[in-house]
């Protein structure tokens, strides 16, 4: 609905139904956390005047009122008023409706889906969703917001809502620069209309916040870029509050780099790993979370080029002064320097995570168990940094205690002397992995396999394909380069023109499900195993591509090896002589059964008839 008073124009619009189930659950849900609400508003106007700053530097066009980059906070105790204002970029009407009554953030709506779900009251989600603004609606009954763009001749507006389930903007005249939101506060928040409560809470949550911060004309924080003193001056207290600050963080991090360089790039660099890795849990891709500055001028936040992709968890600020202040944010990924920058950021913090790797294991595998994942996607993804990656990689082992974790380099330093290859098996859990047949053949020859569990792991070690010289080999490969054994085998086996004859004939049975069947040289106690004869093409990954499309048969060659040894062999080999109906209903088991050991059995409908029918035999 619009209403026209002049020349203005006032238009009350609907909220959108994702912002309306936002303000329910902030509102109702999220209630005792509230006073965060300053934090949020003070961190959305320190980003309008970074924006406005950079623009101001950047573009010729922008008009300059010499107003002071600040962020003003009036209190009014009688009337119960909390109005905060800033300096910065501004909005038009457009950017009004677009940020205050929509969802931009992505992660907003798996914010409300896991809210709703849960039923639960974390308030440290607040902040990191997408909800910041909302959140004033926790502490006041009505918030009005006026607003004008840095752009040339834009025109003031006015946003005003009670939160419930619509908005009214309109025209507001001689509004200078900036954004001024007025709150006014409900009858049990008039605490957060007092000087000192407020001034507690902007140096709890805003001390680092790069812009003078007034409170009734008194400055409460003073501006420090900490990224650019000397390491040994900073307080473990002010690591985390600049931490909490700059990831909208409520918990310390688990690890932190602060460090500087001169070659190739002056840099100033502060980085932090957080506890917990939130794209783990459903929600939307994790955006970067690295700040460019250059001399303490914001260059570009949650830049997408200082850290390649698969280090977007890491949070922090990189300062360098060889980037020039006028770098096209838009072309950031394309400038040399900055692929310069990138390399020797990326390189040092793989070093660093080697260094914590080394000196502190069980803190590196809760990191591994945190953010592995984005590693791997490193190796498969990113050349340059592979063999860097490759030492920080970490699986379980057949020579490790269940939940103990081995590095490449551990399993290489204990290979047999004269063992070319570094074996791994993959599998849901080490003991379905420790039940399989194909750990058999390394048993008997004392030899470490290492367990992967994940579906990716397989891809990123085929694609990192060897590791100090050693070829990494999956071991259920087909052609093995085993060394013999020491000790014979016990039982008496089938002689060779048996086998022979018995693998000529299953090959017949089975017809284009295997492309070979020969005598097992590696198992010991099964009785057949299924092989792949593609070496790029693991049973994991093809277990991955039949999940995704369940009409998949066999993808790459597969044999199927035989023990005759093993006395179910020895007695198909009698049962075809006498019985070679039933004996090919032995053989297609056998074959199905290798199928379940390598998890490729994705429809048992034959296999149960099948069973059904030799119990029948059995029982007769």
């Amino acid at each position: 609905m619009s209403v026209s008073t002049g020349e203005n124009t006032y238009e009350t619009r609907e909220f959108q139904a994702e912002v309306k189930q936002i303000l329910d659950i902030v509102v109702n849900s999220l209630y005792t956390d509230r006073e965060i609400f300053l934090r949020e508003l003070i961190s959305n106007a320190a980003d309008a005047l970074e924006k406005f700053r950079y623009e101001n530097l950047t573009n010729k066009n922008v008009k300059d009122e010499e107003l002071p980059l600040e962020i003003t906070i009036e209190l009014d105790d009688k009337e119960h008023i909390l109005t905060i204002t800033d300096t910065g970029i501004g909005m038009t009407r457009e950017e009004l409706i677009e940020n205050l009554g929509t969802i931009a953030h992505s992660g907003s709506k798996a914010f409300i889906k896991q809210m709703a779900e849960a039923n639960q009251k974390d308030l440290n989600l607040i902040g990191q969703f997408g909800v910041g603004f909302y959140a004033a609606f926790m502490v006041a009954k009505k918030i009005r917001v006026l607003s004008r763009s840095y752009q040339p001749d834009a025109a003031g507006c006015e946003w005003v809502s009670d939160g419930i389930g619509n908005y009214t903007i309109g025209t507001a005249t001689d509004l200078p620069r900036g954004t001024k939101i007025i709150l006014e506060l409900k009858d049990d928040a008039h605490e957060f209309a007092g000087v000192e409560t407020i001034k507690r809470i902007i140096k709890q949550y805003s001390s680092f916040v790069p812009f003078t911060i007034r409170v009734n004309g008194e400055q409460i924080n003073t501006v420090q870029a900490i990224w650019t003193r000397n390491k040994n001056e900073i307080k473990e207290e002010e690591y985390n509050e600049f931490y909490k600050f700059i990831a909208t963080a409520y918990d310390e991090p688990l690890y932190r780099l602060h460090f500087s360089a001169d070659a190739p790039l002056a840099i100033n660099a502060l980085l932090f790993v957080p506890k917990q890795n939130f794209e783990r849990y459903g929600f939307s891709r994790t955006e970067p979370g690295v700040n460019l500055y250059c001399h303490k001028i914001l260059i570009q936040q949650q830049a997408e080029g200082i850290l390649p992709e698969w280090l977007r968890f890491v949070k922090g600020v990189v300062d360098s002064e060889d980037i020039p202040l006028n770098i096209s944010r838009e072309t950031m990924q394309d400038s040399t320097m900055v692929s310069r920058l990138r390399r020797a950021v990326t390189g040092r913090f793989l070093r660093f995570l080697n260094e914590q790797a080394k000196a502190d294991p069980d803190k590196y595998e809760e990191f591994w168990k945190q953010f592995g994942f984005f590693l791997k996607e490193g190796i498969s993804s990113d050349f340059t940094h592979r063999d860097e990656l490759a030492k920080l990689l970490r699986f379980e082992s057949s020579k490790s205690e269940p939940g103990k974790l081995i590095s490449l380099a551990d399993y290489t330093q204990r290979m047999k002397e004269g063992q070319k290859d570094i074996y791994y098996i993959n599998g849901p859990t080490r003991e379905i992995i420790e039940a399989g047949p194909y750990l058999e053949a390394f048993r008997a020859r004392d030899l470490e396999v290492i367990y992967t569990h994940e579906a990716v792991d397989d891809f990123v070690l085929s694609n990192l394909m060897d590791y100090e010289e050693k070829k990494l080999v999956s071991a259920d490969q087909a052609e093995l380069d085993l060394p013999a054994l020491d000790e014979k085998l016990d039982g008496e086996q089938l002689d060779n023109e048996t086998v022979q004859s018995l693998t000529g004939w299953l090959k017949e049975i089975l017809g284009n499900k295997v492309t070979e069947v020969k005598e097992s040289k590696r198992l010991i106690n099964s009785p057949a195993v299924i092989l792949n004869q593609d070496g790029m093409m693991t049973s994991s990954m093809q277990r991955v591509m039949q999940a995704v499309n369940r009409d998949l048969g066999a993808i790459g060659r597969k044999m199927l090896e035989i023990n005759p040894r093993h006395e179910l062999i020895k007695r198909l080999a009698a049962l075809r002589e006498k019985d070679e109906k039933f004996a090919r209903l032995a053989a297609e088991q056998i074959y199905d059964n290798a199928l379940i050991s390598a998890g490729l059995m994705t429809d048992p409908r034959d296999m149960v008839n099948r069973m059904y029918d030799i119990l029948e035999r059995a029982l007769a």
